[in-house]
């Protein structure tokens, strides 16, 4: 992993310039999370219309300093902020532009000092702060970064952001038990997403690893609690929402706590932030009229005004929830270990994942409360390991929803049974289909040995390659690639068209790409694709088809 002990202004604006890419491509889906307080516009549309202003003042700083370049980004985010969710992410900005004064470049100790300061200014302006949204996310994060770098041990940006990300997570996916609505709802905190996956965008321009994931999407955080979508989706005897009503006054001598005082009694949401010179206003109301009558006559002049009526948008939330749920009445849990294999499972149509795999097998708690999250009465579990198979058929007595495994005992067997999923077929074609499909595919695994040992008459060190073919240990090799070589020369691969090789933990992209080059080398017929899963303990996992 790239090391970096220090970053300037010119890597804090890069980094939040892809940051801002890396949330353009999840912004529906983060639309469709969005369910409190109330459907307040878009949340992921106003999160990324905030940061493409703040990065567009950022261009405008004098200098390269950091200090320079994170002031503009909080004035740029300021102006820019729309809707709840862009107001408070201007204030996050604002506190990380304080702790950041007076620095030409940022080491961990100042990055750690700038969250925390952060997380504070994100609550500033708020009445009413909720714990389960974006505001517990930016402390849990400025918590987290501060017991990394205790002891000043860590000197390295890019390990504490990445630490910082995967808090970032953590806490995104426990919103919900904090927060009753979400839980209901099935989601997760819209904007404490919207903050992980700019985290995560920028960890990974300043980590260097944007080619790697130019062609994924971000990860949608699934909720740890276990939740029934539809709930949600039923527009029944609420109160009407009013208006959203947003705007920034420009005048002297403002007084931010006058003005919230002032008008905290003429509606809800109520946020009000910024300086003497320029204060941006946020509330809901059912008379937006009394509330720019009040500004205009007492505050000073105003600027971008926005009223948006939120009945309106509420109906065209229910939409986008409906159009969320899956194709058919069946949905599909898998057990699965790796950010990357988890991203490949649900683009394949997953409706929850559970961690797991070898060495961590999920308990039946674990599976049920799976099962229980996705919307589907209809449940299909994928254990994708034969050591988890039994535990995952205990859940179809703890459920009142209709339960089946397909007994998967390898990530490409899972995959398998997922490509041959027929969304217009119903929930016994689909067993029998996805069954079907699991053995027509090889399932290799290459791993270092965990230990010395002397397994079937061969001796076998410490660390050395071995590999698995559908779960039987045939090779013991010096390397990796030699490993997966040997494995395949025991297969009739001049029947097979298409080979995926998923890397984990420990093995570099430019790595696999070599072991691709040779295994086309080797079999220039074949399809050979290689992806990033992030596995645990197996430095590969291939499947032949």
């Amino acid at each position: 992993m790239k090391q970096v002990d220090v970053i300037g202004g010119k890597d804090l604006r890069e980094m939040f310039t892809a940051a801002t890419k890396w949330l353009e491509k999840s912004a529906p889906e983060i639309d469709a999370l969005n369910v409190f307080p109330v459907p307040d516009g878009d949340t992921g549309t106003n999160m990324l219309l905030t940061m493409r202003s703040c990065i567009e003042e950022a261009y405008r700083a004098p200098d390269n300093s950091v200090s320079a370049v994170a002031e503009f980004m909080a004035r740029g985010a300021l102006i820019g902020a729309r809707g709840n969710s862009g107001v408070i992410l201007s204030q996050f900005w604002r506190g990380l532009a304080k702790g950041m004064a007076n620095k030409d470049t940022l080491d961990t100790a100042g990055l750690v000092a700038a969250l925390k300061e952060a997380a504070v200014q994100a609550r500033t302006g708020l009445t009413n702060p909720v714990e389960g949204t974006i505001i517990t996310v930016a402390a849990d994060i400025a918590k987290a970064a501060g017991e990394c770098t205790d002891g000043g041990k860590d000197s390295d940006v890019v390990a504490l952001l990445k630490s910082v990300v995967s808090a970032a997570g953590a806490s995104v996916a426990r919103t919900p038990s904090l927060l009753p609505v979400l839980r209901e709802a099935g989601v997760v905190d819209a904007g404490g997403q919207g903050l992980y996956t700019l985290l995560e965008g920028a960890t990974s321009q300043l980590a260097g690893e944007m080619k790697e994931i130019e062609f994924k999407k971000p990860h949608i955080i699934i909720s740890e609690a276990p939740t029934k979508l539809p709930q949600a989706l039923s527009a029944s005897d609420e109160e009407p929402y009013g208006y959203c009503t947003e705007f920034v006054v420009v005048g002297k001598g403002l007084d931010q706590n006058d003005i919230r005082k002032r008008l905290e009694k003429k509606g809800q949401s109520l946020i009000v932030v910024g300086d003497e010179e320029r204060v941006r206003v946020h509330i809901h109301s059912l008379d937006p009229g009394n509330i720019i009558h009040y500004a205009t006559a007492h505050l000073g002049t105003l600027h971008q005004v926005s009223i948006r009526n939120m009945d309106e948008q509420h109906l065209d939330f229910l939409e986008m929830q409906k159009e969320r749920l899956p194709v058919g009445d069946i949905g599909i849990v898998a057990v699965v270990a790796g950010d990357g294999l988890a991203d490949v499972f649900t683009s394949l149509g997953v409706g929850a994942i559970v961690p797991g795999g070898q060495t961590m097998n999920p308990s039946t708690k674990d599976i049920l409360q799976a099962v229980e999250h996705v919307a589907s009465d209809s449940v299909i579990i994928l254990p994708n390991n034969s050591n988890i198979v039994a535990t995952a058929e205990q859940v179809k007595t703890l459920t009142g929803k209709k339960v089946s495994v397909v007994p998967t005992k390898s990530i490409p067997q899972g995959v398998a049974a997922l490509l041959a999923f027929d969304y217009e077929a119903n929930f016994d074609s689909n067993l029998e289909l996805m069954t079907r499909a699991t053995a027509q595919v090889k399932s290799i695994e290459i791993v270092r040995a965990s230990r010395a040992a002397k397994v079937g008459g061969r001796e076998i060190k410490k660390k050395q390659p071995m590999g698995l073919l559908d779960g039987e240990l045939v090779v013991v090799a010096d390397a990796l690639d030699s490993a997966l070589l040997e494995v395949l020369s025991k297969i009739e691969m001049s029947r097979a068209s298409v080979l995926t090789v998923y890397y984990g933990e420990g093995v570099e992209l430019e790595e696999a790409e070599k072991t691709r080059a040779a295994v086309r080398d080797r079999y220039p017929h074949l399809e050979v694709e290689v992806v990033r899963g992030g596995q645990p303990h197996y430095s590969y996992l291939v499947s032949v088809e």
